[in-house]
């Protein structure tokens, strides 16, 4: 697919793309020390209800409060990004991420473990944003795969330290964990914030395989296109079906009398509810590059009609042949590798559309639709106690993805096309 021209700017020397590269390392880099935020909190959750007795109920609203700022606020803090430059938001946010986990150390209060949990959402949200933001920037040609290995950093970068911090829980107690990675994680970030930098016009090559807009729409322009709507729509159906099939996977498997059965694949032998959530790790974070990757080479739509039509033949086949314990395995793999790609499909493809300009606060935007999904995912509960079973909820999930893979190509695919033709 040929490109709109992109206008001329003033000519600023290209940079060389090691340089790209290293502004996209740096960005992995931080987004790997504060995954921890969001997936190493369910190792403090029972040594936090063994000392005060709170109940895990409670306990878990930090992780709600933490999402919701972790993921509304981005448009903010990537307006912020966009008018300053990347270094100072990433600065404030690893100071932030730093000072959440320190109170939690010494947090002796729900009220205190809450407000903990929101300046962490702030901080991880800044963070994020900026870095997924940044490699949009620095990548028009690449920016399915740039906007994928950062994601990806999120995804997997609790993996380098998940056993770490186990260990450390044992042995040293939740508090000194706390203190020790928020204070350590935090200062890392702040130390790479330093190397963070925008590009500037002339600096990074166009696309020419994908369509992209030649206009810089500032986010209240955004919020005024169709365009947006519909993409924010399939983010919401693609990351609630999504989550409401994994986030129960463990009273899925219990129901299904599977978790403890061992299953050998690979070599490996893992109790199979152990090695789904294993596997949930790897391909969540292969996902989001390979996915991008695609999407730069045949376009964002089709790639979402692929991906998102994988992800609701998953769910279903899991529906009906989910009680083998293999199988189980098998299809959580395929439902976790299709599920993913939404973290760089969205971004890269609200950057093709808007401009680079205010990429980062247009791609806050949609990111918004996380915190929105996550609100729907309670249905599953729902529907398991209305219907007693969870046939309901994967079928309502795999309807979700189905929808929105036939409005990738059939909605959006022909919206886009006429919206950036009347640009041109």
């Amino acid at each position: 697919m040929s490109s709109i021209a992109q206008p001329a700017q003033p000519v600023t020397v290209r940079v060389r793309d090691s340089y790209r590269w290293l502004q996209l390392l740096v960005g992995i880099l931080c987004m790997a020390m504060i995954a921890n935020l969001q997936y190493g909190w369910t190792l403090f959750v029972n040594p936090l209800d063994a000392k005060y007795h709170w109940g895990r109920a409670s306990i878990q609203v930090a992780f709600t409060i933490f999402v919701l700022l972790e993921t509304w606020l981005v448009p903010i803090e990537g307006y912020l990004v966009d008018r300053f430059g990347p270094r100072l938001v990433v600065l404030a946010g690893g100071i932030l991420c730093g000072i959440a986990w320190a109170m939690n150390a010494y947090a002796d209060s729900l009220t205190f473990l809450y407000v903990a949990a929101a300046i962490g959402g702030l901080g991880a949200g800044a963070v994020y944003g900026t870095c997924v933001g940044n490699a949009l920037k620095w990548f028009p040609d690449r920016r399915g795969l740039a906007a994928g290995l950062t994601a990806a950093g999120f995804g997997a970068g609790s993996a380098l330290t998940i056993i770490p911090i186990s260990t450390m829980i044992k042995s040293s107690g939740y508090e000194q964990t706390f203190l020790y990675f928020g204070v350590g994680q935090g200062i890392i970030v702040v130390v790479l914030s330093l190397l963070l930098a925008a590009p500037k016009p002339g600096q990074v090559p166009p696309s020419t395989k994908v369509l992209q807009t030649r206009r810089q729409f500032r986010p209240m322009e955004v919020l005024r296109t169709p365009v947006f709507w519909v993409m924010y729509l399939m983010f919401v159906l693609v990351g609630a079906g999504g989550l409401m099939a994994t986030a129960q996977l463990a009273p899925i498997a219990k129901d299904f009398k599977i978790a403890e059965i061992p299953v050998s694949l690979v070599g490996i032998t893992l109790p199979a509810l152990t090695f789904a959530l294993a596997i949930d790790r790897i391909l969540n974070g292969l996902t989001r590059p390979f996915f991008g990757w695609v999407s730069d080479n045949i376009g964002r739509e089709k790639t979402m009609l692929i991906a998102f039509g994988l992800e609701a033949a998953g769910i279903w086949a899991l529906s009906i042949y989910g009680r083998d314990p293999v199988i189980f395995v098998i299809l959580t793999g395929l439902v976790f590798f299709a599920w993913g790609e939404i973290y760089s499909l969205f971004p890269s493809t609200s950057a093709d559309t808007y401009g680079t300009e205010y990429a980062t606060a247009n791609a806050g935007l949609l990111y918004t639709a996380k915190g929105t999904a996550s609100l729907l995912v309670p249905l599953s509960s729902v529907l398991v106690a209305a219907t007693g079973t969870w046939h309901a909820v994967f079928v309502v999930a795999a309807l979700m993805n189905a929808v929105a893979a036939l409005m990738a190509w059939f909605v959006l695919k022909p919206m886009r096309q006429k919206f950036l033709q009347k640009l041109s």
